[in-house]
């Protein structure tokens, strides 16, 4: 079947609502769809040059994964002495060596119909969800997620505690998007849509959502989401935390100051030489 057709059959199923939990073919077309998922074929969003983001979301992806949802029952599984209930629809992806994955023992999960390619490294313990798309030779390192539909592209260090937000619902909405040679640093946390270009440095504790303002120092700009544009952090931006004076009010009168990322300088070679601790843990 190809994408067109599959796309076709998810559409269909999905608008028939409950109707479509007892149809065999709205099963087998969202399996279908969750095979070309892990094969990276589909995707919930791919990369368009005349979009203005540079991606499109493909919305019928999202509406197969919810979709899964919908038709999935309760049961029971385990590994070793550990249970788990979850839908069946959903159980953890299997890898073995020809997949060229290393999944490092230690509590890490990576959900039915999440792409993860050769070459990636799972530290433990770690989570990858479903719709989720993984590029070669990335790290997820300790307690990092990967949400829902989130796409990550080539060599990305997703750095200790990293959270990269996830979305399904609304289906047309822009998932996060990583995309490739960026460094995550600890305790990060890239939500709503957020896209951080190629190559940019996002230090420890960088929170970026969509109502979250980036000031770019270097530039003399403040960046912003505005409408369907998502906030875009720009190619080898580094940014750090920071904070701005709060002007009026009892903030002022108290000297508080709320969290604002900035943008401190643009990648260098020198930015890169600190980031060549990858190349030894791979």
């Amino acid at each position: 079947m190809t994408l067109d057709q599959l796309k076709q059959d998810i559409e269909r199923h999905f608008a028939a609502g409950a109707a479509a939990a007892g149809d065999p073919s709205a099963m087998k077309a969202f399996l279908e769809l969750r095979a070309a998922l892990e094969r990276g074929e589909a995707r919930s969003a791919e990369p368009e040059a005349a979009s203005a983001t540079g991606w499109r979301v493909n919305a019928w992806v999202k509406q197969g994964i919810l979709l899964g949802f919908r038709l999935g029952a309760l049961e029971e599984s385990s590994a070793g002495r550990l249970s788990f209930v979850d839908k069946h629809t959903y159980p953890a992806r299997l890898f073995s060596t020809t997949d060229g994955v290393r999944v490092v023992p230690g509590g890490s999960s990576v959900r039915a119909g999440a792409y993860v390619a050769k070459g990636v490294v799972c530290m433990p313990p770690m989570y990858i969800n479903a719709g989720a798309y993984v590029d070669e030779g990335t790290m997820v390192d300790s307690h990092a997620l990967v949400g829902s539909c989130a796409q990550i592209g080539k060599r990305v260090h997703l750095s200790a505690a990293a959270q990269i937000g996830g979305v399904l619902e609304p289906v047309n909405a822009s998932p996060v998007i990583i995309e490739d040679d960026v460094l995550v640093g600890g305790n990060c946390g890239v939500y709503e849509g957020t896209v951080v270009r190629r190559g940019a440095v996002l230090a420890a504790g960088t929170i970026l959502t969509r109502g979250t303002p980036l000031f770019d120092l270097v530039k003399g700009e403040v960046l912003r989401a505005s409408g369907e544009q998502p906030l875009v952090v720009p190619e080898k931006a580094v940014v750090t935390p920071g904070a701005r004076a709060v002007t009026k009010g009892k903030g002022q009168e108290w000297g508080l100051s709320v969290y604002a990322p900035v943008i401190v300088k643009y990648r260098d070679d020198k930015t890169d030489l600190s980031t060549a601790l990858e190349d030894l843990l791979r």
